[in-house]
């Protein structure tokens, strides 16, 4: 694998992808997005990865697609396919965002289940400057998750958004000082993660995307349920509850 193609590292419970080119703040090229495509159906077909852990090399979480590549590309319908695909993640996904987060790349981490950043954080998403439209499942995300207001004026108005406003808006989750604080925070969340009962957390992550989409499926979610009280978890976790020990699940 070339050195500046995203890297894959598992450990355990644990998938750790970093985008590797710093010098351009971590752009993404079309191969790139082909390889994320691949790395995610791997953590997905992994059943003991429970966690996943989007970050990037250097001072700059992603800058998006490269827009050099734009014309004659559906830079839209590829970054689509791995935002949906990304947001619909079997396990838990968690972004962190050290610094810029540009373009496409924004939509990436709003479909990321939890978003980490620092103060030296911005967002801008530059498509109207460039003549492009945000695609469909980009622009659903947005609304979702941030409400229409703050998705036209990312969208329309071209808003650079600080740390702040990040926070504030609901983008971020959780604001640190430093880049520091944000990695031993990022693996302090993901470990507590990867302790919890994965069949119920998977489960609840799937049904409360579907619920904000109004997309519940109903007869999936009653499933999902029993498949729950049925499992060894279950057991496992009211016996740890009431031995007052951490419980130790097995997927199950």
């Amino acid at each position: 694998m070339p050195s500046h193609a995203p890297r894959l590292q598992i450990d355990q419970h644990l998938a750790r992808i970093t985008l590797r080119r710093p010098r351009v703040a971590n752009r993404l090229e079309i191969e790139d997005l082909q390889t994320l495509e691949q790395q995610l159906d791997t953590v997905n077909a992994l059943a003991d990865v429970r966690v996943l852990l989007l970050e990037g090399e250097g001072r700059h979480f992603c800058s998006g697609f490269n827009i050099g590549a734009v014309p004659g590309v559906d830079a839209g319908a590829l970054f689509e396919r791995l935002t949906d695909a990304w947001e619909n993640a079997r396990p838990i996904t968690i972004a962190a965002i050290q610094g810029g987060v540009y373009g496409g790349a924004t939509d990436l981490a709003l479909a990321c289940d939890f978003r980490l950043g620092t103060r030296a954080c911005e967002m801008f998403v530059p498509a109207a400057r460039l003549g492009l439209h945000f695609y469909r499942g980009g622009m659903a995300r947005y609304v979702n998750r941030l409400g229409l207001g703050m998705a036209k004026r990312v969208l329309l108005a071209c808003e650079t958004l600080d740390a702040q406003a990040m926070l504030d808006c609901g983008f971020l989750d959780r604001l640190y000082d430093d880049e520091a604080q944000l990695q031993a925070q990022a693996l302090e969340l993901a470990q507590s993660l990867c302790e919890l009962a994965p069949l119920a957390l998977c489960g609840m992550k799937r049904h409360l995307n579907a619920l904000a989409r109004h997309e519940l499926d109903s007869v999936q979610l009653a499933d999902d349920i029993a498949r729950a009280a049925a499992s060894q978890d279950l057991v496992e976790g009211v016996r740890a509850w009431q031995e007052r020990r951490p419980p130790r699940f097995q997927g199950r």
